[in-house]
């Protein structure tokens, strides 16, 4: 049941970023879809890579708990905010607020590529978690915050401060 609720929870949240997303963000012809501010873009990636980093904790409470197959709904929900990730970081959407390096901007092509690295590691964990295999779960856990998600952070997210 719980793991059904986290789902849903999940699929609500990133239906109403993918509308806003796709209503807010879009650069179609349509000049009578509503436009966000750097601001509004920047709120709406910063949720979605907080929800990351939800899911991905959640996935090693649950490796750690020994529920693999639990696994699989935080690496969707994070697979899922993958492909989203390129679509929040339209030029032009830098505040004060964004942790975003203007590298962004400068390499495209590569931080494109390290959303897709993501969202192809983010399902190989899911499938993973699955077919219910918990050393080839182990083996994608032990390396996924350092290549899937620091790949990006570190070339191309301004550092948190240090305490």
């Amino acid at each position: 049941m719980n793991r059904r609720r986290h789902a849903v929870r999940a699929g609500i949240v990133l239906g109403t970023l993918s509308a806003l997303v796709y209503g807010g963000c879009a650069s179609s012809g349509s000049s009578s879809a509503p436009k966000m501010s750097a601001a509004e873009i920047v709120s709406e990636r910063q949720r979605l890579m907080k929800l990351n980093g939800a899911s991905w904790s959640d996935a090693q409470a649950k490796f750690k708990a020994g529920n693999i197959e639990g696994i699989a709904v935080n690496a969707e929900t994070m697979a899922m905010n993958a492909r989203e990730i390129p679509k929040l970081f339209p030029e032009g959407s830098m505040t004060a607020d964004s942790k975003a390096k203007p590298e962004i901007w400068q390499k495209w092509s590569e931080f494109d590529a390290d959303a897709k690295n993501l969202q192809v590691n983010a399902e190989k964990l899911r499938d993973a978690a699955r077919s219910k295999n918990a050393a080839a779960t182990e083996a994608i856990m032990k390396d996924f915050g350092r290549d899937s998600c620091g790949v990006c952070h570190t070339p191309f997210r301004v550092p948190p401060p240090r305490s």
